[in-house]
């Protein structure tokens, strides 16, 4: 049996390092659900489709050509053969993500591919509904948050490592508002598994909870 190990949180709980990190300690493969929607959504940019056109966004959706490929520092993520991994990780093309992931005939484009990513020896998924909708009778899932603050502050030293401005309050602004569209829609809305364990990263390190997932996974 292939293990699964869904990681599912808002933006900025600290979900993508943490699942590399796993991923990369147990030898298991990465599914970064959250790319695949920041790829439809600057796919779709990219074509100059419209976002209010449902059709047109289903159909970027299940012709997208993307490759994961791991990496020293991450991973690396190419739309057509471009590398594109900083270009999905603007607030713009977040926020569009968001608007997408709330389609359902998206949703229904990426599903399975999603579930293709599951194989031998195992696979941690990161994501929004991984342990709800994609992964159901996962073994490990794990609902990790922090107070939208302390997301907010991880963001601004993250932009400002990378050498761009940041402002605290737009940043914080931007996440609460993605908060609410990720919780208040209608399709598959984050929420954490019935059996979901829940972990709050607010005061945590990452080695601390890439501890504690290990631990949940050992117990498989």
């Amino acid at each position: 049996m292939t293990v699964v190990i869904t990681i599912d949180g808002p933006s900025g709980a600290g979900k993508g390092t943490v699942c590399q990190l796993v991923a990369r300690k147990l030898g298991y493969h990465l599914l970064d659900s959250g790319a695949l929607y920041r790829l439809t959504a600057l796919a779709a940019e990219k074509q100059g489709v419209d976002f209010e056109d449902i059709e047109a966004l289903a159909s970027v959706a299940a012709q997208l050509d993307v490759v994961f490929k791991p990496a020293d520092a991450g991973v690396v993520v190419e739309l057509c053969g471009e590398d594109v991994t900083r270009a999905i990780r603007q607030e713009h093309v977040g926020m569009n993500a968001s608007k997408v992931a709330a389609i359902q005939p998206v949703r229904d484009a990426l599903l399975q591919r999603q579930r293709d990513f599951a194989q031998a020896p195992g696979l941690v998924a990161d994501g929004r509904d991984m342990g709800t909708t994609v992964f159901p009778a996962a073994p490990v899932k794990v609902f990790l948050t922090a107070s939208a603050q302390e997301r907010a502050r991880r963001r601004v030293l993250q932009l400002q490592q990378a050498g761009q401005s940041a402002d605290f309050d737009q940043i914080l602004s931007d996440i609460e508002a993605r908060d609410r569209q990720d919780t208040e829609r209608a399709s598959s809305p984050l929420k954490p598994a019935e059996d979901a364990v829940l972990l709050d990263s607010t005061e945590l390190t990452i080695e601390q909870v890439q501890d504690r997932v290990l631990e949940l996974a050992a117990s498989v």
